[in-house]
């Protein structure tokens, strides 16, 4: 099976994927808030049918709306593979969410791209220089001093953090493989019409499980906070998959790593306006120099090639 080349257009690959960082930075905060009002399956299923109604919409609109032929070329088995390893990765992101806090879900769930990116080498043949390698290092430091307190409230509070993380991380390795299938579904056809697909295909799986009538009860601000989720959905992912059109996924991958950066930021000044909404989680310095190191090892491996165009 031939494997999907990308355009190499680098410097668009890395703007697309720096908005994808930006929306999943503050989506953990947005999603931490409607959980406690709404259960994650009928968070989850509202994400999916909204995006999946207006990008549907949007290509109406534009005529552009895929025809059967062109489903047709969509290999099912890898399809399979995006819809259910997304589908899971979005729920037990929320489950393992409501059992921890933002920040340590956010530091846990980079786990994903590190692995899409280390299994894009071997896969679609990326290749890393020294100073990405280097970069590597940097941030693999970063991550683990980032994440050390969290580390310690799991073993310091084993009861309470062992299930959430669990999740989390079983989370982490299915959207590793949503990503790879992504990444090679590219090859049939453009990312609008993949994410139209895997969007419509996700919210009729979690149908069944909703219950619709909650999201109508909801405050108008819980809400507003839901219907963010949706379109943060939307505009994330299709960010997300048109960043791998440009950019190899080992790259885009390790962009990604920056999102617990943003989750931070936005975690340290939320309680600060809406204490009642959320509360603070102050960090050590170690894990500020966590933080640093985090962003400078993505800087290089992302900057680290010859040229970028």
């Amino acid at each position: 099976m031939p494997l999907h080349q990308v355009s190499g257009r680098s410097r668009l690959g890395l703007s697309l994927s720096l908005l994808t960082v930006l929306l999943w930075g503050v989506l953990a905060i947005a999603l931490k808030i409607v959980t406690q009002e709404l259960d994650p399956f009928t968070v989850t299923w509202f994400r999916f049918t909204v995006a999946g109604t207006l990008l549907g919409s949007y290509l109406a609109l534009r005529r552009k709306l895929p025809t059967w032929q062109q489903l047709q070329k969509i290999p099912l088995p890898i399809f399979a593979i995006a819809v259910i390893g997304l589908s899971l990765n979005y729920i037990l992101f929320l489950i393992g969410l409501g059992k921890t806090s933002a920040n340590n879900a956010q530091v846990l769930t980079q786990i994903a791209p590190v692995m899409m990116g280390m299994a894009s080498l071997i896969i679609f043949k990326e290749r890393y220089n020294y100073r990405q390698w280097s970069g590597v290092a940097i941030l693999i430091c970063g991550l683990i001093l980032f994440s050390h307190e969290q580390v310690r409230s799991l073993v310091t509070s084993f009861d309470n953090y062992m299930w959430g993380n669990f999740l989390l991380l079983l989370g982490a390795i299915v959207w590793a493989f949503y990503g790879l299938a992504q990444k090679q579904l590219l090859q049939s056809l453009p990312s609008s019409y993949i994410m139209l697909c895997i969007y419509v295909s996700a919210a009729a799986l979690f149908t069944p499980l909703a219950n619709p009538a909650k999201v109508l009860s909801l405050s108008g601000f819980h809400f507003g906070l839901l219907l963010f989720c949706a379109l943060n959905t939307l505009v994330a992912y299709g960010a997300f998959a048109a960043a791998l059109e440009h950019w190899q996924a080992s790259r885009v991958s390790v962009v990604l790593t920056l999102a617990p950066i943003v989750t931070l930021a936005t975690s340290t000044i939320v309680p600060n306006f809406a204490p009642q909404l959320l509360s603070p989680s102050p960090l050590s310095w170690l894990s500020w120099i966590g933080a640093i190191a985090v962003v400078l090892g993505s800087v290089t491996i992302s900057l680290g090639e010859a040229k970028i165009k």
